[in-house]
């Protein structure tokens, strides 16, 4: 049974069946593209003008087009100084050809001569200046979008610009973009505060003259550029343009993250209603996982000789004997993932000691050091390890039919091992990533700071005499023999289209090794929970994930990330049993005659 579509009374009305069924519909007609095309081609940089009013109407018009411009985060930092006043404007002039005399005599003698022949304002032809500012006085941290390139602010204001010169065109008036001042002088002339910054001065008013080309084109000052000579495709081409090493793994494409989308459209409740489940679900259903696909645990082990330096607060014989309970059913990760119903695969990756029994053998045959003195890993082992992982996850997904993989891990000593290797893919000190682990104390903690430090300074100077180290070489350096595992099968499982979902610390630094090597591989994983360790969401927030759960919880052993899965997998179930809408014959797209 459907249900009619709920049509919202604001913002857009239509749904995704009708997007799909129409994606033009959001066209101009003809006539008006073409129009706008033609103003698009046919603006200039306007010099001379008629001493002609500007209507006041025709100015709104054209400020407000200004004002309807993009602006990073909706900050709307451009402000107008329109300026009519005789004497600000002769001002104005004076400076503008104080500095074209100027610039004229540093381009050298032919070149300023051809310079001084061009007419590069109308500030005191034009009716009306305007001066385009930028109200900076917002921290570019508070301003969504600024926070990575600090200067968009200035970029939306040339937007501003770029709209209000096309509505001028529209308009049949002209407009001059004249740079020749000196920042600080034209802040002056305005009478504008501190960190507000101008884009020069804007010449507008009635053309005094026609021209069917741009003015320095005309002048021979310079050429339009061919459309082919700008135009790049995937990266900039050098002499010595060395080809990323190819790769298969890919996530899913725009077609399947877009049918997700629909499909969550369709549901009787608010886009986005269940905010991250939402997102997730999406991310799962892009992936072509339902809310019957089968689900498994990996849960590797290991021990490492950086246990001796006192790092952890349990001895090292926990690790074969939460092994032992995994494998008997019985640890905490296990019973977890078996109330959900989840295989659990046990992976003995370097545990001290004889084989476990029942458990998959991946164990390093070479040496392993203690991250201070000598690298955790030898090099072929960390590939052997990669390897094998890379066979499991693959196994799990195309010959088990395991949609979903939850990653799990056990190993004494592991967060420390985990923590420094954070720290050398993200660059970061012993003091912003060490954090308490299972049990530990403050004595603990200090402990695993010097001894974070002291492998991330004998990583330094591998790095300086081999060059930036690639994450799988760090592995060798800082990592372990689980985690370097556990990256192989966050690269089986997403070559193979599957998902996996991420435990604590360990498991996302191992997701982030793979993502390192595989980018694609990021569109397969999901942020089961963020733990109490400190460079866990340092780790995720890299990734790009949001955790699902934030429980304060620290025991591993792919809890986090089976409980995640548990909430995700009732989030499926009830998409397929919730109401489904059919789109509302009220709501069709707005199509060019409903303008």
């Amino acid at each position: 049974m459907t249900w009619p579509r709920p049509v919202p009374l604001v913002g857009d009305t239509t749904s995704a069946d009708q997007r799909a069924a129409e994606p033009g519909a959001w066209a101009f007609p003809d006539q008006d593209r073409d129009a706008f095309y033609e103003v698009v081609f046919s603006r200039r940089d306007i010099r001379r003008y008629r001493p002609v009013p500007v209507p006041l109407a025709v100015m709104h018009r054209v400020l407000s087009a200004a004002h309807s411009a993009p602006s990073v985060g909706h900050s709307q930092p451009w402000r107008f100084v329109v300026v009519t006043d005789p004497a600000t404007r002769e001002r104005a002039a004076v400076i503008a050809l104080r500095e074209r005399n100027r610039q004229a005599r540093l381009l050298g003698p032919q070149a300023g001569r051809k310079m001084m022949d061009l007419q590069l304002d109308g500030i005191r032809e034009a009716p009306v200046g305007i001066v385009v500012c930028c109200d900076r006085r917002a921290p570019a941290a508070g301003v969504l979008g600024r926070a990575t390139f600090a200067d968009a602010d200035l970029w939306s204001c040339a937007c501003a610009i770029e709209n209000m010169w096309l509505a001028a065109r529209a308009e049949g008036l002209g407009l001059g973009w004249v740079t020749l001042f000196p920042p600080a002088e034209l802040i002056e002339l305005i009478g504008a505060p501190e960190e507000v910054e101008t884009l020069g001065w804007l010449c507008l008013g009635f053309p005094d003259e026609r021209p069917p080309q741009p003015g320095l084109a005309r002048a021979g000052w310079s050429k339009k550029l061919a459309l082919e000579e700008v135009v790049m495709r995937d990266r900039w081409p050098t002499d010595h343009d060395v080809p990323p090493p190819a790769s298969a793994l890919r996530a899913p494409g725009p077609a399947a993250v877009v049918n997700a989308r629909d499909g969550s459209d369709r549901l009787l409740a608010p886009p986005g209603a269940l905010g991250a489940l939402d997102r997730y679900l999406d991310q799962l259903a892009s992936a072509g996982v339902g809310a019957g696909a089968l689900a498994a645990l990996v849960m590797a082990g290991a021990d490492h000789p950086v246990s001796r330096h006192g790092v952890s607060a349990y001895p090292q014989s926990v690790t074969r004997e939460i092994m032992e309970a995994t494998l008997a059913g019985q640890s905490m990760g296990a019973s977890l993932a078996r109330a959900t119903g989840m295989q659990v695969f046990a992976i003995d990756a370097g545990i001290d000691g004889p084989a476990i029994d029942g458990a998959l053998a991946s164990r390093p045959p070479g040496p392993r050091g203690d991250l201070c003195v000598s690298d955790a890993l030898d090099q072929a082992d960390v590939a052997e390890l990669l390897s094998a992982g890379h066979r499991l996850g693959t196994a799990m997904v195309r010959e088990k039919s395991y949609k979903v993989v939850a990653l799990g891990e056990v190993g004494i000593g592991n967060t420390t091992v985990a923590a420094a290797l954070a720290a050398g893919l993200l660059g970061l000190p012993a003091d912003e990533v060490a954090g308490l682990g299972a049990g530990s104390d403050t004595a603990i903690l200090e402990k695993k700071r010097q001894v974070i430090s002291a492998a991330l300074k004998r990583a330094a100077t591998q790095t300086s005499s081999r060059g930036p180290l690639e994450p799988q070489a760090l592995l060798g350096v800082l990592g372990g023999p689980e985690i370097a595992f556990l990256a192989g099968v966050v690269l089986g499982v997403g070559a193979s289209g599957g998902v996996v979902v991420l435990d604590g610390l360990a498991t996302s630094v191992a997701a982030l090794c793979a993502v390192r090597a595989e980018p694609g591989a990021a569109g397969y994983l999901v942020a089961g929970h963020v733990s109490r360790e400190t460079a866990h969401r340092l780790v995720l927030d890299e990734l790009g994930l949001e955790p699902l759960l934030d429980l304060r919880a620290r025991c591993g052993e792919g809890t986090g990330a089976v409980l995640a899965w548990q909430l995700l997998r009732t989030g499926l179930q009830a998409r397929a049993t919730a109401a489904k809408t059919q789109a509302s014959e009220g709501a069709e797209p707005r199509t060019s005659a409903a303008r």
